[in-house]
């Protein structure tokens, strides 16, 4: 069953010189159906990334930051798979990842250490990579112009829809394109928001400028948001630059040129953490939660974060009950200053609370009425200051204890 947040169709992406894909199935999965992503940019492309801080981590998260960082951002390809984690696998698991990847370099003629690799799927299952090399050959083949919807649904686990998102902007006059796809449903927090994101752009960056460029975007899209709380072992953002285009070279993040390109990147960066939201396991509501006033940009993240991963408010939202009062108790356990005598809790246009307690024009009948709405916003001012944050999040309802509970079934 698609969410009911879903948008209407997938997006229509840019063309971005240089980027080839294949897509196979390596059967991770007992049913039928694309489990592997291969991908290959041209030589000179440069690529940087964040990954998950969980500290359990993953094969492919710690071969990927051993070869981004070893190889000077030097990257020629990406094996992704899902249907297996490779996390928490060991040496062995290890091992099995290195293997894919020599296949996957051989297949697009490419060095080993060249490659990146991200996988999702169950925690603590060896990936069987004898099933991914013996269908590289032929991936490898078949490497053409990617499509974007293909692609995004190689990678999808318990998703209902496929995610991508794009933008076409310019550095020093030059056209540049940008294309992400991602996969995210469950367990996803802030802290690098299981979920994969991959983007590319044709532009010409310095692999030190574009690490500064990926940390900024996730920090301001996949680490605001949180659907249960719980940050994964194997989460990652990787943003690939095949240099294409025909802008001069950009070496430095601060470039002024950069400026339209890193608007046009954080904002698509953002629709697609929003859409992992909308793809919230179980989701019916869409939520954004706006603090102000707060002390500073960190405590006003700190108590957003609370108010979106409180069970007890998630749940309230989930049965349409603008229950206010769990949000201040929110509020209250964030342990962050905050002006008891100015809080403030707003549902939409509507006043909750005001001056620390209930607003005189609450009114019961026209908070339930907006309470039936797919997407709200909640907005509480803290009264200490001039910082705020946005984060967003999803209900939590019965369809999720029953997608979680019979996941491995």
């Amino acid at each position: 069953m698609i969410s009911p947040l879903a948008p209407a169709a997938f997006p229509e992406l840019p063309k971005v010189a240089g980027v080839e894909a294949a897509i196979g199935r390596a059967g991770y999965y007992k049913h039928e159906r694309p489990d592997l992503l291969l991908v290959r940019v041209p030589e000179g492309s440069t690529a940087a990334g964040v990954f998950t801080t969980n500290s359990v981590g993953s094969a492919p998260t710690d071969w990927c930051k051993r070869a981004l960082s070893e190889g000077g951002g030097k990257i020629r390809g990406l094996l992704a798979n899902a249907g297996c984690a490779n996390s928490f696998t060991g040496p062995a698991g290890d091992a099995a990842a290195a293997r894919a990847l020599a296949s996957a370099a051989e297949a697009i003629g490419a060095k080993q250490s060249e490659m990146l690799a991200a996988s999702t799927g169950v925690i603590g299952v060896l990936l069987n990579d004898a099933k991914a090399s013996a269908v590289l050959p032929s991936l490898g083949a078949a490497l053409q112009p990617v499509d974007w919807l293909a692609a995004a649904r190689a990678i999808m686990t318990t998703d209902t829809f496929p995610k991508g998102a794009g933008a076409k902007t310019t550095i020093a006059g030059a056209d540049v394109a940008i294309a992400g796809i991602a996969k995210g449903s469950g367990m996803i927090a802030p802290s690098m928001a299981t979920m994969l994101a991959f983007a590319f752009t044709d532009a010409k960056i310095a692999a030190p400028a574009l690490q500064a460029l990926v940390r900024d975007a996730a920090d301001m899209s996949f680490n605001r948001i949180t659907v249960d709380a719980d940050r994964s072992t194997n989460d990652c953002l990787i943003l690939f630059a095949t240099g294409q285009a025909k802008n001069p070279e950009i070496t430095d993040a601060a470039d002024p040129r950069l400026a339209d390109f890193r608007a046009a990147l954080n904002d698509a960066m953002a629709d697609l953490a929003i859409q992992i939201v909308r793809d919230g396991e179980g989701a019916a509501k869409l939520v954004k939660v706006t603090v102000t006033g707060a002390a500073s940009d960190q405590s006003a993240f700190v108590i957003a974060r609370t108010i979106c991963e409180s069970p007890l408010v998630k749940t309230a939202i989930a049965g349409e009950d603008a229950n206010w009062g769990r949000i201040v108790m929110a509020v209250g356990r964030a342990d962050q200053p905050i002006a008891k005598e100015k809080l403030s809790v707003k549902f939409g246009p509507l006043f909750a609370a005001k001056d620390g307690m209930i607003s005189p024009d609450y009114d019961e009948a026209k908070m339930s009425a907006y309470m039936k709405r797919a997407e709200l916003a909640i907005e509480v001012h803290v009264g200490v200051g001039t910082s705020a944050a946005v984060m967003h999040t999803c209900d939590l309802t019965k369809r999720y204890i029953e997608i979680n509970a019979d996941y491995r079934s």
